[in-house]
């Protein structure tokens, strides 16, 4: 982990200092320069702890989705995850730059966004309970938008700094580089997490555990993962 966050170091200054030659000079050239290291930026932070992954993983875990329907489903959560640091800075600008130790929380969307996994999580022992074998079409959908809530603190703190030197566009432009990273590594997580629990159940159906029910405990344990990890947060 130390190298994860070593490189992210390098790419912050590395950011800091081109934003700063944009706003000296007024050259753009230098954000096109920089955003191959926004998409390995996105790349690298998404592997830090956070962003989701935990979430995402117990979700698919607790689904029927194919590897693409997950891929959606992460690419959505990341696209929120993303957009809501970005109008949160658009927004409040001069607040956070007052306050930028702080920056990257906010309470109501987390809460928000907890706490709705939580009654997603209830959602799925529920039907686990009456023997359900079938999600609704959006739930999928749903779940990356409330996932994805909580705003990506790295990517206020770039926007925060781009708008400090009055070059918003720079920060959304980087911005919207790390988001293309971040679901690149949000897409691999979801594609491992639906090849591993229908690999489960594969191997199990072999030595003659029925698939359906499989599948549908599975789901159970995914909504306790969710409910767990939703209240975890909630009282964190």
């Amino acid at each position: 982990m130390d190298w994860l966050t070593g490189a992210q170091g390098w790419i912050h200054q590395s950011v800091r200092d081109h934003f700063s030659t944009i706003a000296s000079t007024g050259d753009w050239t230098a954000l096109a320069a920089i955003l191959p290291l926004g998409i390995v930026f996105g790349m690298v932070h998404a592997l830090t702890p956070g962003h989701s992954k935990t979430l995402l993983v117990s979700y698919l875990v607790g689904s029927r989705l194919t590897v693409l329907r997950g891929i959606g489903v992460s690419s959505i959560l990341s696209v929120t995850h993303v957009v809501s640091a970005v109008v949160i800075a658009l927004v409040a600008t001069e607040l956070l730059s007052r306050g930028l130790a702080g920056a990257g929380r906010a309470p109501a969307l987390e809460w928000i966004s907890r706490g709705s996994l939580v009654l997603l999580g209830a959602w799925f022992l529920f039907q686990v309970f009456i023997g359900a074998a079938r999600h609704p079409r959006h739930e999928g959908a749903t779940f990356g938008v409330v996932a994805g809530l909580v705003p990506c603190p790295l990517t206020l703190f770039a926007m925060v700094m781009a708008s400090a030197r009055g070059i918003p566009a720079a920060g959304v432009g980087f911005a919207a580089a790390m988001m293309l990273g971040i679901a690149i590594t949000l897409a691999a997580v979801a594609a491992l997490a639906i090849l591993g629990r229908a690999g489960i159940v594969d191997m199990l159906a072999r030595y003659g555990a029925p698939a359906a029910t499989l599948s549908r405990w599975l789901g159970g344990a995914g909504g306790l993962m969710l409910m767990a990890l939703g209240l975890y947060e909630l009282a964190a």
